[in-house]
């Protein structure tokens, strides 16, 4: 046991597990670190290093109070290991003048990923938490053990994402995807010369993405769009935050509910998560929605997961200790749900960010894919960040304030900088990972196997699509003229699918 009146300097410069401490070279740390001087300093500077960081860590303080003389005394965390045989006594607090309190470790002491240590009489070389006061109140931290719980999750802060975008381009079995742009490119134009080309045989559903329901203009311009050139369009009235799986019963329900009324196919057009829903309602109610549905196009969907959900809910970083999973529970569960007073008692679910991680896509898709005779066709942007960018302003509802005058309440419309948070989430995704994205979604993240992937060069953000901004080029073709294309591509995809089943039946 180490005297508590020695100096700071000699507790630094001694080897970092000396004989003097009443512990073993022979368990986890090897002798070579303390027969090879370089090493040992190394490895001392190592536990200086640490010690002074889980400071930072609350997790693992043990909080301890003992008074002596009306002193009060800091306590710091120390990790010791123990070799076979060793002694049982685990939790160890002195104070500045001489007094100690030793004490056999009887139960196992709770730490993170559900790591518990044990009594080190039934586990050899297990961790074991204890306190060391020198004169100036501050331990060293002389266990390896957090050292490589350390790393490992700095590791894993640091490498993020990087292993699994674009993961479902390298999966074993899935179908090619094959171009679509070109063919895009010129119904787009043919539009913009008032070629339209949509039939009115078939009903339109639009599927809105993650916090739609905050936002009352999300797909309306397009909805607009499509009424005046005498087409039945709708707009799902999904609970934008539930999970996948709870969209996915609910647009199977629009659907045949369109379907019955209509006794017209529907061709849906998801947006965002509205794409993992709608593709999600398709996987698993295909059976009963095949004679239904005509196709389904997927506009910046994270089809294969999306970095931003799973860098901020992955477990084993160091962003843990802010609480991030926590954070986003409160904005989601609470504050998101707050703002929308006539919101039903299931909105705010968590579930609708842990559903676009890659840990849950790949589960999900390894046992539901679309079915390969549904025509599919995927699009996905690139954000611009410029500085004109920066200071464009999305229209994303309506004020309503009473009129005086008229007695009419007039509207002033809600703004929002979406492009400039899209465009730092985008510049984000392309220093970190090296990836091109819309600002939330990576490009490629965005292609569903076996679909007609649509890849237009112009710059566009994740908003762009659904929320139409203040000072848009006239000149450039708009965001229903663009859900227009897509959907004319998908009534082109679905004919010459249909002339392909049938030139193999015969």
């Amino acid at each position: 046991m180490q005297e508590a009146g020695s100096s700071t300097s000699e507790e630094l410069s001694r080897p970092l597990l000396g004989q003097n401490d009443g512990i073993r070279n022979d368990g986890l740390i090897p002798q070579l670190f303390t027969s090879v001087p370089v090493l040992n300093d190394a490895a001392s500077y190592l536990a200086q290093t640490t010690s002074l960081i889980t400071g930072c860590f609350s997790d693992y303080s043990v909080e301890h109070a003992v008074r002596d003389s009306g002193d009060s005394i800091m306590h710091a965390q120390e990790l010791v290991t123990f070799s076979s045989g060793q002694s049982a006594e685990s939790l160890e607090y002195s104070n500045n003048s001489h007094s100690s309190l030793s004490e056999p470790s009887t139960s196992g002491l709770p730490s993170h990923d559900g790591v518990t240590t044990e009594n080190p009489s039934q586990n050899t070389g297990a961790l074991v938490v204890s306190n060391h006061n020198g004169a100036n109140g501050i331990s060293i931290f002389q266990g390896y053990g957090f050292s490589i719980w350390l790393i490992e999750r700095a590791r894993r802060t640091v490498r993020g994402s990087a292993d699994d975008i674009g993961w479902l381009q390298r999966a074993s079995g899935m179908p090619p995807v094959e171009e679509g742009t070109e063919r895009f490119t010129e119904i787009l134009d043919n539009i913009g010369h008032g070629l339209h080309k949509l039939p009115n045989s078939m009903v339109y559903l639009l599927i809105p993405g993650l916090f739609s329901n905050h936002g009352p203009l999300y797909f309306v311009n397009t909805k607009m769009s499509f009424s005046k050139m005498g087409l039945t369009c709708h707009i799902a009235k999904i609970h934008s935050e539930a999970s996948v799986e709870k969209n996915a019963r609910e647009i199977k329900e629009y659907i045949e509910e369109i379907y019955w009324g209509s006794k017209k196919r529907v061709l849906l057009l998801g947006h965002s998560k509205g794409g993992v829903d709608a593709a999600a309602a398709l996987s698993l109610y295909w059976p009963d929605l095949k004679d239904k549905v005509a196709g389904l196009a997927l506009a910046q969907s994270p089809y294969g997961g999306s970095p931003i959900a799973s860098d901020i809910l992955r477990q084993g970083q160091l962003g843990d200790y802010v609480n991030l999973r926590k954070l986003m529970e409160i904005l989601i569960c609470k504050v998101i749900k707050g703002l929308n007073p006539n919101a039903v008692n299931d909105v705010g679910d968590m579930q609708s960010l842990e559903d676009l991680t890659y840990e849950r896509r790949k589960e999900f898709l390894r046992k539901h894919q679309l079915p390969r005779e549904l025509p599919v066709v995927s699009f996905h942007t690139e954000a611009g960040i410029t500085p004109a960018v920066l200071a464009t302003l999305s229209h994303v509802a309506h004020a309503e304030l009473p009129s005086i005058s008229s007695g009419q309440p007039a509207k002033l419309p809600v703004v929002m900088p979406l492009g400039a948070a899209m465009a730092a989430c985008a510049q984000l995704l392309q220093v970190r990972y090296g990836e091109k994205s819309d600002g939330l979604v990576t490009r490629r993240d965005a292609e569903v196997p076996g679909s007609i992937v649509v890849r237009p060069q112009r710059k566009l953000d994740h908003a762009w699509m659904v929320y139409s901004s203040l000072n848009d080029d006239t000149s450039e073709a708009g965001a229903s003229q663009v859900c227009e294309a897509l959907l004319t591509l998908l009534v082109e995809v679905g004919q010459k699918k249909r002339h392909e089943l049938a030139m193999k039946d015969e």
